[in-house]
């Protein structure tokens, strides 16, 4: 029970990670139709980020301050500079270009950083466990993780459900053009999602450093993991992109912590220690898979007008 309990709040933080990065994934392909290969590259800077950060204290709210800012401002850039020129590009050309911005994000680490990974500390006061319900440890800063995460999914469903720039970026996830015959200045609203997305992977950077080697290239198979559950939530929808990020964190670390113990209850010790590890990193699009086939959608869409 108590190995169980801890893998399923493993399952949770890493949801939690998953969606803060998918949220500003799915917001700026659900409001922009752009589809950013570069978004796990502000993932991994945000990591860098607080590793600098950490130089100088190791309070958590300083380095999540600065991976923040940090990452804020290079969304700006990247949005100012190049990604509004694609907007009205064809996806292959957005892809095109945001891959090559991947490749240019990791030789910039290298140079600046190095190709050797670094570690991000976990700050002295969250170090040890905390006794769960049940007498249950779990690790501090992992549940840091989870609560941080919960605050900044509050946050952003306040933003984008009761605020006015929420409405405006709602009505222009489901009807650009009637927006900008009003007189919204949709060039604006475009910059502040694409720099609001950055932002939130790179607070998402900064969590999972303590937790990842923080090295060139980190961002890529969270990438793939966050178009997952863009997918499996729908298109520019937050709710479905926390219920598919938890539904992919906790399957993902499942899978992997138990699946090859129920195989080797149907075939051979042998033949459960090759299929489990397989079939476990292929749970999560076999789970993406049959959502596209019963609800191509989404489990949650935003209903367009």
């Amino acid at each position: 029970m108590e190995q169980f309990a801890e893998q399923l709040l493993n399952g949770i933080q890493f949801g939690i990670l998953l969606f803060l990065i998918a949220a500003g994934l799915t917001l700026i392909f659900g409001v922009m139709d752009f589809i950013n290969l570069s978004h796990g590259s502000l993932f991994m800077f945000g990591a860098y980020f607080s590793v600098q950060a950490q130089k100088v204290t190791d309070n958590i709210f300083f380095t999540l301050l600065v991976a923040a800012v940090g990452v804020f401002i290079l969304g700006l850039l990247i949005e100012l500079l190049l990604a509004r020129r694609l907007y009205k590009r064809n996806h292959l050309d957005q892809v095109l270009v945001t891959f090559g911005l991947i490749l240019l994000a990791n030789e910039s680490a290298s140079m600046i950083w190095g190709s050797v990974p670094v570690y991000s500390t976990i700050p002295d006061a969250l170090e040890g466990q905390v006794m769960l319900p049940l007498d249950i440890p779990y690790p501090t800063y992992r549940l840091v993780v989870i609560a941080a995460g919960i605050v900044v999914g509050i946050a952003l469903f306040v933003l984008i459900q009761r605020t006015r720039l929420g409405m405006l970026v709602r009505a222009g996830a489901t009807n650009r053009e009637t927006v900008a015959t009003m007189g919204v200045n949709i060039s604006l609203i475009y910059t502040i999602v694409f720099a609001v997305g950055a932002l939130l992977a790179g607070v998402a950077g900064a969590l999972a450093g303590p937790l990842l080697s923080v090295q060139p290239g980190m961002g890529e198979t969270v990438l793939i993991l966050s178009f997952v559950v863009v997918v499996i939530g729908g298109l520019g929808s937050i709710r479905g992109a926390l219920v598919a990020a938890m539904l992919v964190g906790v399957l993902d670390t499942m899978g992997r912590a138990y699946l090859r113990e129920i195989l080797s209850t149907l075939i051979s010790p042998a033949a459960a220690s090759d299929a489990g590890p397989a079939l476990a990193s292929m749970l999560v699009y076999i789970i993406m898979a049959l959502v596209l086939f019963f609800r191509p959608e989404g489990l949650m869409p935003i209903q367009k007008r």
